[in-house]
């Protein structure tokens, strides 16, 4: 049902004003639509302006901007040059520099290994390899402290990165444990011209008293292994130049350029050995307090006494005179034609085999032993021939953190000696015991069979 007004309605003038108001809101649309489009042009037109500001300030400063004359005037085109269609951008032609994936830093110089599927520098990838804290923003020197940017060596064992140049250019090396001299240490020059660094010197084996008593104690743990050795006979320390002058009197011919540490002496010769040594003084300063004594070893023995170089930790003393004593043992019961690498290489099986339990802690043992200072290791026939002035005690200490890790590394020198005679001969012998079931008795008896119609050796 449709209702009707009662007015009177013309119906045009709706349509009128229906046009007006859709004319005006499209005008309105319109107009805000146009606000909207040059608002965006402008937006557009600024960027573009900082942009091409941008190109043009780049392009004045690598010189690429066109001079144009006009006249006699030279004036600035502002506009950008285009680069040709052959033009190599220079993005392309110099990369940015790839980041290390160990230090997270760029890698400058382009010296780079790709490992993993990314960049290392050299040295952060051997720190990665090895577990070892990469520096975040650069890898130093261990001796200058410099930062290595090409080439480096690195200690095969203790791990430290140094410039190449520092193992020619006079940096002192520890004759022990073989570090060079690092940034901020000091390290001590001993009489006989050999380097020792303070860690070193600490734990030092330093004059003929304090070898007399590893001497005791290595004599049990060769009583242990059922090796006793009965003959008495003395321990010396020594400098370098006397181990020199005993090699060429006992005939030794070293002509593998080894470092003579230690000899096994059968001939009389006259010996200067080490009787006292003061490490250190007050302020922990290195005091020259040192006294020598020569005396001659007499009789005629296979063997008349053994020496070793003073100034070497008490764990690298100690494995030296295992060695020796072991030759020791050879000689006095009878085996004088034994091969020479394989004999070698039973005393660094010897030497390994006393390293092995020095890096326990143990309790201190005291052992009381009549000493006189001046005589402490002299040869004699019997014990009351001695007239000790003292009662000295000693005692077995537990090693420290860094004695362990020197015995570590003396175990590594033994293990990866590549040397003809004792590196080989550690090897095959090593070898050997393993097959054996570790049966010292058993492997002496199958480098005999070996050893038969050999020539003998000294050492």
């Amino acid at each position: 049902m449709w209702l009707f007004s009662r007015s009177k309605h013309d119906p045009s003038k709706d349509d009128r004003k229906t046009a007006k108001e859709i004319s005006r809101h499209g005008n309105e649309d319109r107009r805000a639509r146009e606000k909207i489009e040059i608002a965006k042009a402008k937006q557009e037109s600024l960027k573009q302006e900082e942009e091409e500001k941008s190109r043009l300030e780049k392009s004045k400063q690598k010189g690429k901007t066109k001079q144009v004359d006009d006249g006699d005037d030279h004036v600035e085109d502002e506009r950008q040059v285009k680069p040709p269609k052959d033009h190599v951008d220079e993005k392309d032609v110099n990369p940015p520099p790839s980041i290390c994936r160990g230090c997270n830093s760029a890698i400058e110089d382009g010296i780079k290994f790709d490992a993993f599927d990314v960049p290392w520098h050299p040295p952060c990838l051997i720190l990665h390899s090895q577990q070892l804290p990469i520096a975040t923003n650069k890898i130093p020197c261990y001796v200058c402290n410099k930062k290595i940017k090409r080439e480096f060596h690195a200690h095969p064992f203790w791990k430290e990165i140094y410039c190449p140049g520092h193992d020619d250019d006079g940096t002192a090396k520890c004759c022990s444990c073989e570090r060079l001299e690092s940034y901020g240490t000091k390290y001590v020059m001993l009489p006989d011209g050999r380097w020792l660094c303070r860690e070193c010197m600490e734990c030092a084996v330093m004059d003929t008293v304090e070898g007399h008593y590893l001497h005791l104690e290595i004599g049990e743990f060769f009583e242990g292994l059922n090796r006793k050795i009965h003959k008495e006979f003395p321990v010396f320390l020594v400098e370098k130049e006397v181990l020199n002058i005993a090699e060429k009197e006992e005939k030794i011919d070293n002509h593998y350029g080894m470092v003579t540490r230690g000899i096994c002496l059968s001939e009389e010769q006259t010996v200067k050995s080490v009787t006292k040594w003061r490490k250190m003084g007050p302020n922990n300063q290195l005091i020259s307090d040192m006294a020598w004594k020569s005396q001659k070893v007499i009789g005629k023995s296979e063997v008349t006494a053994i020496l070793i170089l003073y100034g070497l930790p008490r764990v690298l003393t100690g494995y030296i005179l295992a060695h020796e004593m072991m030759h020791a043992w050879l000689r006095l019961n009878g085996y004088k034609k034994l091969n020479n690498v394989l004999e070698e290489g039973l005393c660094q099986v010897l030497g390994h085999m006393w390293l092995e339990p020095q890096t326990y802690a143990t309790p201190d043992v005291v052992v009381v032993a009549a000493v006189d200072a001046s005589t402490a290791s002299s040869s004699s026939s019997s014990s009351s021939s001695r007239n000790p002035t003292a009662i000295t005690t000693s005692k077995k200490r537990a090693p420290s953190g860094y004695e362990k890790k020197l015995v570590e590394f003396f175990k590594y020198q033994i293990e990866t000696d590549e040397s003809p005679v004792y590196g080989e001969g550690f090897k095959k012998v090593n070898k050997m015991m393993a097959s054996n079931n570790y049966n010292l008795e058993d492997t002496l008896k199958k480098i005999v069979s070996i050893s038969k119609n050999a020539p003998s050796s000294k050492s």
